[in-house]
């Protein structure tokens, strides 16, 4: 080995020892902005991360553990790939439900990041909680949503916040609402669902990515009036999670 190799790999490993030290004591802002560093490191730097996923809160909905999970995901690696299936198969949290409602194939398609896919699945599942004339219909009465179990709204709302760096989720469009005075007036141009008054035409002027406004996504079915989103807002789940 000459002694430029050796300089290189030494260099190397300086820099991924400071990366990983910058990440480990970073905030939650400095974590987001080091994982696609970490990851440019090669196998050194899926290791500190997978180190990291290991060692974390398991019952904690940490957007910093989703975007790990999920750009470790996408690496499609072997390494990889035998961590996830050896330690984490099902996905990060437990996808609780009081119905027995599969929420692995969403949980799936976010950390696939195929938000459009995920958002029709999410108004499935909702129609779903809400009973079989729901799921005919293909929407929801809002007093069928006054109906659901906090416990399947907190796992469907985890599985946005997670795997959208925090972006998406009931709980960041109600944060948003009541920042506006519950005014949903002032919501629909604030998370890109009206413009210039004009609604959002579904699908293709609604943004399918991370590029989205905060609150974009999922998507409430708006036209029908606020009545489905109010109740949605105003369920027990939320003031359950302290949010």
């Amino acid at each position: 080995m000459t002694d430029q190799q050796t300089a290189t790999i030494d260099n190397t490993d300086n820099n991924l020892s400071q990366l990983t030290d910058q990440f480990i004591n970073g905030t939650q802002k400095d974590q987001l902005q080091l994982i696609p560093q970490l990851m440019r490191m090669g196998e050194g730097g899926w290791q500190v991360l997978m180190k990291f996923l290991q060692a974390s809160d398991e019952n904690a909905v940490d957007i910093v553990r989703g975007k790990v999970y999920g750009i470790l995901y996408q690496v499609k690696n072997t390494i990889t790939e035998e961590f996830i299936q050896t330690h984490f198969p099902k996905g990060i949290i437990s996808l609780k439900s009081q119905r027995n409602i599969d929420y692995q194939p969403l949980n799936q398609l976010l950390v696939e990041q195929k938000f459009q896919d995920a958002d029709t699945l999410t108004r499935h599942l909702l129609c779903e909680l809400a009973g079989e004339g729901a799921v005919q219909r293909k929407w929801v009465y809002f007093t069928e949503v006054e109906q659901f179990p906090a416990t399947d709204l907190q796992t469907i709302n985890a599985l946005w916040l997670l795997h959208s760096e925090g972006k998406f989720g009931f709980s960041v469009q109600r944060k948003l609402w009541l920042s506006v005075g519950k005014d949903f007036t002032k919501l629909w141009p604030k998370i890109g669902w009206k413009k210039d008054n004009n609604w959002t035409q579904y699908p293709n002027q609604f943004t399918w990515d991370l590029d989205a406004p905060v609150g974009h996504l999922p998507l409430l079915n708006q036209l029908r009036g606020v009545r489905v989103t109010a109740s949605l807002f105003s369920h027990p789940a939320w003031s359950q999670e302290n949010s």
